[in-house]
């Protein structure tokens, strides 16, 4: 087992097709490999470059068929499903991910076995494996449906006729269909009862079944459990909410048998503090990804004044599968300066298998196929290596700090730069970032007393470019930076002969 650093980088997978590509350019029959255990180990050392933590594969479990069915009929899923790849036919459509039937490793992909042989590959490598939860809901035809129907909201026959897109006629009791409080409710899975203590025990049996196989879980949308949401989602139908809150109580009884397991969570609607207080090591950061793709630096900075230990709970990202590409948001430029900012930033980090590579289809993860795309080496060389310089040089391991970035009364450029600082036993670490298509100018106080008035040598670790400042003027009117449009530095600051 390995156990992740306090600030994993974590590199997210789509499996299966992950695993047919590879089958393809390794010559497996057909495309389609027998399972994880087939995976060439050049294959996992691609996916595991120097600064990834751990790997999360994404849609390891047993997809629902009846999931699958009510998918392939579905005229608004299948235009999307045409859009991403056009002329894609029902052998390529393997289900959502998300409407489980069971919590066993798919035969499709090897089963248990296949899964761990894929953790022993990245257990060789240091690095760990996350894998999803769903807590709202399970698929029609998951055994919990027939078996404990007392794990789920429930309705009656009144409600299947006045609403029969939001309840399910099980023929043994009517269940509500899952959904969240702002969207009409999913047709292809059943809401479970948070409130339900049965339910609860169950959820810790399942998440110790997990914790067993693998280091972490990535819990889709888990905000809906709390006891507040899912109150107002739900009202008198699951009754009043228990004392406890759903997650502490399932988390605790989980790290009884688990102290070391990573709990993440997916989560909206600024829950991310409540979440974390009950029991997260990390919550989805979807509030910086929405700033620095839809506003300026002067919001990045605002929102990177919350408290640190706040900050180191969260996930940062520049896309995952349920956001677009971020070669297709973002310019090339603004994607390199983005990545800067988010693999300097304390927490976790996510990236998305292809984003490296400048993929720009948003395949919809009922696809076990995707089209083929350009790669663009230069752009994998970029994220590789600064991936491998943050990782190398330690300097996560120190004390955070966001820093101000001073202009002059004729120029406010200033404003565009976003500047922060890494202080530790590996030394003193400087990111300068311009959110901007404009040049921008600034001068930046470093916090480091103990630099003196004696000479510095500031080596930047992605150009490998050297410059020397005196300590007096650093801590004084500070250091002069000058960056282009979307320009950024990583610098390291050491006297002279060492630290």
């Amino acid at each position: 087992m390995s156990t992740l650093p306090a600030q994993p980088v974590i590199h997210e997978v789509n499996t299966r097709v992950w695993l047919r590509e590879t089958a393809r350019r390794t010559g497996q029959a057909a495309g389609h490999p027998a399972g994880l255990a087939e995976v060439p180990k050049d294959a996992w050392d691609e996916l595991t470059p120097p600064g990834v933590d751990a790997v999360w594969l994404m849609g390891v479990w047993e997809r629902s068929p009846r999931g699958r069915s009510i998918a392939l009929d579905d005229p608004s899923l299948r235009t999307a499903f045409a859009e991403a790849i056009p002329g894609i036919g029902e052998r390529d459509i393997a289900g959502s991910p998300y409407c489980i039937r069971r919590y066993e490793a798919d035969p499709a992909l090897g089963g248990p076995e296949g899964l761990a042989a894929a953790r022993a590959e990245l257990d060789r490598r240091g690095v760990g494996l996350l894998l999803d939860y769903v807590p709202n809901h399970v698929a029609p035809d998951s055994p919990w449906v027939s078996e404990h129907p007392e794990f789920f909201v429930r309705g009656g026959a009144a409600d299947v006729r006045r609403d029969p897109a939001a309840f399910l006629d099980t023929g043994r009791a009517v269940l509500a269909r899952g959904r969240d409080p702002f969207f009409p409710p999913w047709p292809d899975v059943v809401q479970l009862d948070a409130f339900a203590p049965a339910l609860r025990r169950a959820t810790a049996q399942v998440l110790d079944g997990i914790g067993r196989i693998c280091d972490g879980v990535r819990c889709d949308m888990a905000m809906l459990l709390m006891n507040d949401v899912f109150a107002r989602t739900w009202g008198e139908r699951v009754g009043a909410p228990p004392a406890q809150d759903f997650w502490p109580e399932v988390i605790t009884a989980v790290r009884d048998r688990h102290p070391r397991m990573v709990f993440a969570a997916e989560a909206y609607w600024d829950l991310e503090w409540p979440l974390q207080q009950q029991g997260f090591d990390f919550c989805y950061d979807k509030r910086l990804y929405d700033r620095l793709l839809h506003e300026d630096a002067a919001s990045v900075r605002s929102h990177l004044r919350a408290d640190e230990r706040y900050q180191r709970g969260l996930v940062r990202f520049l896309e995952n599968h349920d956001e677009p590409r971020a070669a297709h948001t973002l310019s090339p430029a603004k994607e390199r300066a983005a990545a800067v900012l988010i693999a300097t930033l304390p927490g976790a980090t996510l990236w998305h298998e292809g984003q490296f590579t400048g993929r720009r289809v948003h395949l919809p993860v009922f696809l076990d196929r995707r089209p083929d795309e350009p790669v663009d080496q230069a752009l994998r060389a970029f994220h590789e290596h600064l991936l491998a310089r943050v990782h190398g040089s330690g300097m996560r391991t120190g004390r955070w700090r966001l820093l101000d970035c001073a202009g002059w009364p004729d120029n406010d450029s200033a404003r565009h730069l976003v500047a922060s600082c890494w202080s530790g036993p590996a030394g003193r670490f400087l990111t300068v970032v311009n959110l901007s298509g404009r040049q921008a100018q600034a001068r930046v106080r470093l916090p480091w007393g103990e630099l003196g008035e004696g000479a510095w040598e500031l080596t930047d670790l992605l150009l490998s470019h050297r410059y020397g400042r005196s300590g007096a003027e650093l801590l004084g009117s500070g250091l002069y930076v000058d960056l282009p449009p979307w320009g950024a530095h990583l610098l390291s600051a050491e006297a002279p002969g060492g630290r």
